[in-house]
């Protein structure tokens, strides 16, 4: 692979394994924004509809399963929640489809067609009968440990062909959708969390989305997914497509007062609080939901929390049906399908039971009798009255207490989060769904040229072409840390990389040239640290030999192993500042199995082999030899960098951590003589060419990154400043 092949591949096109078809060839009865979404699943092969409800996503995958078991000649199946199961069955007979209810694949009658069964029947079907899978509400996948994603992502990780459909893909945060990209083959979670997000540290942080990266998720996403909420979205009519008015009804309930020593009751502010406030309201919540049910004619659906209440609200609403988690299969599918068809006009149950998938329609008054925590079960349990073709405004009527408000504000605080994930994903999905994306290269050329020092903006692996053989007597640098962290959303960054194995591609290319330009007998040193492997991105707690990986690739491209420098850092202050699981105290108190050491730095130093035609006379005394010569640093001034403020930028991460100016002064001082070019690869904000200049070297380096190359141009102008200063006299 050339370095362009390679800077291409980093642009993640998600490659096409599908088929074309025709808009002749679709159902007539589907809408053209219907097909369209339907042609880019089938020509894509792998493929996501984060549809809004109502959008008619039960019609899109029974036609792609369709087209994909005639195309392949096997079967599809498709796998739903039960009470979706008998409705999508229906709507199939609708449409013009059969679909065959399975409940497992021990038959010795051939399969042919759409099969489709509920989630809880996977274990009794066999992945190697179908070409294709569909996930009805695939937002089963968002638990990234648990045993159902998984089942799914092993058995059908060879299914030729996949869709994915849901409404909320990623209804807690956007790391949700590295499961819907794994399940697809697009990428792995552990890759999609390195390349896109970042881990501020500690057992409980999560993790968000990088600065620079933003934008090239959501492009990336939009290479495999569409996310619709209204047709317009994607410029086609909206005809059929407006939504009712939805009239949010609070219905407070003051509680009794309690003897707490307080002037009022205390707030519920976490799930134990909040069942037992559940407990300790239910008299008054579910006698007011049995007032406004039993004061009107019309249809009602009531969500209710906990069996207890389903068994009260019966006595008290003579004509309601419930449904029940330890009702038969039978009886729920029938009871669910049976109040969508306007059989029953009060339906009580679960979210958890019926808050995916089905079509109430026919009722437009939903009562909550108590908020849930859950902002994707409430969200889709809305959505089952509140949906395109509702012909009538609807009701929500939430009975809410005086101590159950901070639920109301978790609520909204995700629904805001949600919101602008689609608004997001939306603009992606405008900018790049009719067109491939654009690589997005390094344009601008630019440099700084003094008698003291010469630098360029660009890319390292490509500027360091320029350079002639055997000019530099010593090279100095930090690298990015391979995938920990990212400082610009620019292909040639190494930073952005997927995994480590992606930057060591372009990092080994870097090495071999600086093998050529430097001179036989001189050194590189490279500032680095063992990296740590986080549970969320891997699957386990651990560290990376990183300074494994930078002396394989030095002794591969023929430099000899010189020495390594150990450089102490406070495991006090880097517990502080990560939150490390392995750094706490109380993980020696609870398991020190897991407790470590802090992490030092490394200096790594290699030489050029060959004949040596440049000593280096280095005037340095005893006493400070002995501590050079040290294999511990114990003296480095952490905060001893150059300011590093200026150079960020409003994308930029947390971590811009130049190398201290002690280590780069120590280096230069043993390994280069005065009048040497000293060259660093990765420049940022200047601190090696600033320390060269100052002793009396000409400094060389190259930078990426626009902000970064500015801060370092100032930087160098005042070590520059201090040098010419000091020859007037």
């Amino acid at each position: 692979m050339t370095y362009e092949q390679y800077l291409e591949s980093k642009k993640e096109r998600v490659a096409q394994s599908g088929f074309s078809i025709s808009d002749d060839e679709l159902n007539p009865q589907l809408f053209p924004f219907q097909k369209f979404c339907i042609k880019k699943a089938l020509a894509q092969g792998k493929y996501a509809l984060f549809e809004d409800c109502g959008l008619g996503k039960t019609f899109q995958q029974l036609e792609w399963a369709d087209k994909v078991a005639k195309h392949t000649g096997k079967p599809v199946i498709i796998f739903a929640p039960l009470g979706v199961v008998g409705q999508t069955i229906n709507e199939g007979k609708r449409f013009g489809y059969e679909v065959n209810l399975i409940e497992d694949t021990e038959t010795t009658e051939p399969l042919t067609g759409i099969y489709i069964t509920n989630y809880d029947n996977m274990e009794h079907i066999d992945s190697s009968y179908f070409s294709g899978v569909v996930l009805d509400e695939s937002s089963i996948l968002k638990n990234f440990q648990g045993k159902t994603k998984q089942k799914l992502v092993d058995d059908y990780k060879n299914t030729p062909y996949k869709l994915c459909c849901t409404a909320t893909p990623s209804p807690n945060d956007a790391t949700e959708l590295c499961n819907h990209a794994e399940f697809l083959n697009i990428m792995k979670r552990g890759e999609m969390l390195a390349m896109y997000f970042v881990h501020d540290g500690g057992e409980t942080a999560s993790w968000r989305l990088k600065g620079h990266a933003e934008q090239a998720f959501w492009d990336f996403v939009s290479g495999w997914a569409v996310m619709l909420n209204k047709p317009q979205d994607i410029g086609f009519e909206m005809e059929g497509y407006e939504l009712p008015h939805l009239n949010i009804i609070d219905v407070p309930i003051e509680t009794k007062k309690r003897d707490n020593g307080l002037l009022f009751n205390e707030v519920a502010v976490n799930a134990t609080g909040f069942h037992k406030e559940i407990r300790d309201t239910s008299e008054e919540r579910l006698n007011k939901v049995a007032e406004i049910v039993n004061g009107s004619n019309e249809s009602f659906l009531i969500w209710i929390a906990q069996d207890d209440e389903g068994k009260v609200l019966r006595s008290l609403i003579p004509d309601a049906i419930e449904v029940k988690g330890s009702d038969s299969k039978e009886y729920k599918r029938d009871k669910l399908i049976g109040f969508g068809n306007g059989e029953f006009r009060v339906l009580i149950t679960k979210l958890k039971i019926a808050q995916f998938g089905l079509n109430f329609q026919r009722c437009h008054n939903q009562i909550f009798a108590s908020l849930d925590f859950s902002f994707e079960s409430t969200y889709q349990g809305i959505r089952r009255s509140y949906r395109f073709g509702q012909e009538n405004e609807v009701n929500i009527y939430l009975i809410t207490t005086d101590t159950m408000q901070n639920v109301r504000d978790i609520f909204e605080k995700k629904q805001a989060e949600f919101r602008k994930m689609q608004e997001s994903m939306t603009l992606a999905m405008c900018r790049n769904i009719n067109k491939g994306l654009t690589l997005n290269k390094v344009e601008v050329e630019s440099e700084y040229k003094s008698d003291f020092c010469h630098i360029k903006l660009g890319d390292c692996v490509q500027k360091i072409k320029e350079v002639p053989d055997e000019s530099i007597g010593f090279s100095i640098f930090s690298p990015p840390f391979a995938e920990l962290y990212t400082y610009s959303d620019k292909l040639e960054d190494m930073g952005n990389c997927k995994d480590y194995k992606e930057f060591l591609f372009a990092f080994d290319i870097l090495v071999k040239e600086l093998y050529r330009v430097m001179w036989s007998g001189r050194n590189v040193a490279v500032h680095c640290m063992d990296l740590p492997i986080q549970k969320g991105k891997e699957g386990y707690i651990g560290l990376r030999d990183f300074s494994g990986m930078i002396l394989k690739s030095f002794t591969d491209a023929g430099f000899i192993y010189h020495s390594r420098v150990t450089i102490w850092k406070n495991p006090v202050t880097e517990m502080q500042r990560t939150k490390a699981l392995g750094l706490l105290h109380k993980q020696v108190k609870k398991d020190s199995a897991m407790s470590r050491v802090g992490i030092p730095d490394y200096l790594m130093v290699f030489r050029k082999e060959g004949e040596h035609n440049h000593p280096i006379k280095c005037n340095i005394d005893v006493d400070t030899w002995q501590k050079y010569a040290s294999p511990v640093w114990m003296d480095i001034n952490y905060s001893n960098t150059l300011n590093r403020e200026e150079a960020r930028d409003r994308n930029d991460e947390k971590h811009i951590c130049p190398l201290q100016l002690d280590t780069i002064e120590r280096a230069i001082t043993l390994w280069s003589n005065e009048g040497d070019t000293v060259l660093t690869p990765f420049l940022g904000i200047g601190s090696e060419v600033y320390e060269a200049v100052k002793l009396g070297r000409f400094g060389m380096g190259f930078e990426l990154k626009e902000s970064y190359f500015k801060c370092a141009i100032n930087n160098i102008r005042s070590a520059e400043f201090e040098k010419s200063q000091a020859t007037l006299f």
